[in-house]
């Protein structure tokens, strides 16, 4: 098989280092795909230096991935069972007996069998294999290229040979605590697939899906979000959960409501309970104002009435911190900057965009800013 991918660094469409994505200015993808990934919540990355350096990460990715791979080296590499089909002499496992005697095998001497076989060409090895092949073509740094296809070729060299398996199929595997080593490579080697956007699974041309790489950057960003706020403020008494599933306040339901009444998923919940705060988060990767019929400039009303929804859904269930639950609305930057709030039915909700043509240092304060309460609502007593 062959997977054809177009890496989408740094665009520099500008000449400052700046590119788009539709409509909206970014200024490395690389820093969002940090932000998102399990590697920078295992604080596998210098927080530091790649926030101060983002176009230094498929460098530091691409080494951080050879210095685990030549560390798990130290001990064989993981073993797994592969279902085989052989003719062989002595029985194993289990007789295909319709292909032993059609075959009229044991006149001589043979037998068809199925079995499983430990085997180190296994699909999490492969993944690793593969990453290192991809980490090698990312790296700017010609030694750690050469350093990563040199891991690559051992891995070979080993026996795993075997096909590339997806990033879904790896996702679902459970590590062990016997595989407890394989965690941190593992980590390192999803993210420098997911720096490899991917096109067409076959061909002879690396050519970019606008429509595709848009909505892969949408979600990139709503998962950046929920990644940075587990790093910046879990260790401040926060908890944050995304992808939250919140349920309808419903009495005398009908035997088909359930299944067709739309279900409320949200981005990101942070919660502090010392504080008595929760903040529901919804990101949208589109401008947050839009053309009205009476006005020039007005707020989405799908995307007020989704985080609305989603507050007062919440209300009246004996829970005080979902009484007073707060909102935010977070959108990219075009062409202005936007942090406007109000106070809706004792929800303060705040609608704010973030400049993803910033510096990391400045879109990192942001994130930090908007979680606050705003200054507009200071001494009001919501809080």
């Amino acid at each position: 098989m062959v997977i054809n991918v177009a890496v989408f660094p740094d665009v520099r469409a500008d000449g400052v280092g700046r590119g788009h994505v539709g409509r909206i200015t970014v200024r490395n993808l690389w820093l969002l795909m940090l932000y998102a990934s399990y590697l920078f919540r295992m604080g596998g990355l210098g927080r530091v230096e790649c926030e101060d350096n983002p176009d230094d990460l498929p460098n530091m990715v691409a080494e951080i991935l050879a210095h685990a791979v030549e560390k798990r080296q130290r001990r064989q590499l993981g073993l797994g069972y592969r279902r085989r089909n052989a003719v062989i002499s002595r029985v194993r496992g289990r007789i295909d007996v319709l292909k032993t005697a059609c075959g009229h095998l044991l006149s001589r001497g043979r037998v068809a069998c199925r079995f499983d076989e430990l085997t180190i060409d296994t699909p999490r090895n492969r993944f690793v294999r593969g990453a290192l092949e991809q980490a090698s073509r990312l790296a700017i740094d010609t030694e750690v290229g050469r350093r990563c296809r040199k891991l690559a070729n051992e891995f070979k060299r080993m026996g795993v040979a075997g096909f590339l398996p997806s990033l879904a199929e790896v996702q679902t595997e459970r590590l062990g605590r016997q595989d407890a080593d394989d965690g941190f490579m593992l980590a390192a080697a999803k993210l420098v697939f997911e720096f490899a956007m991917p096109t067409e699974l076959a061909g002879t041309h690396v050519l970019p899906l606008p429509d595709r790489d848009e909505h892969w950057v949408r979600r990139l960003f709503e998962r950046a979000v929920g990644g940075f706020y587990r790093v910046a403020l879990e260790s401040q008494g926060w908890r944050v959960r995304s992808g939250m599933r919140l349920d309808w306040q419903m009495e005398h339901r009908t035997a088909r409501i359930d299944s067709i009444l739309p279900r409320m998923k949200t981005d990101v919940v942070l919660e502090r309970r010392a504080s008595h705060r929760r903040i529901v988060i919804d990101t949208k990767f589109t401008s947050i104002l839009t053309r009205g019929r009476y006005r020039e400039e007005t707020l989405r009303s799908g995307y007020l009435f989704q985080i609305y929804v989603y507050l007062r859904s919440q209300v009246g269930r004996g829970s005080p911190i979902a009484d007073r639950a707060e909102g935010l609305l977070l959108h990219p930057s075009i062409g202005e900057d936007v942090d406007e709030a109000a106070i809706i039915q004792g929800h303060p909700i705040r609608f704010a965009t973030v400049d993803l043509a910033a510096s990391a240092k400045e879109i990192r304060q942001r994130l930090l800013d908007v979680i606050e309460p705003h200054p507009a609502h200071e001494g009001m007593g919501s809080h």
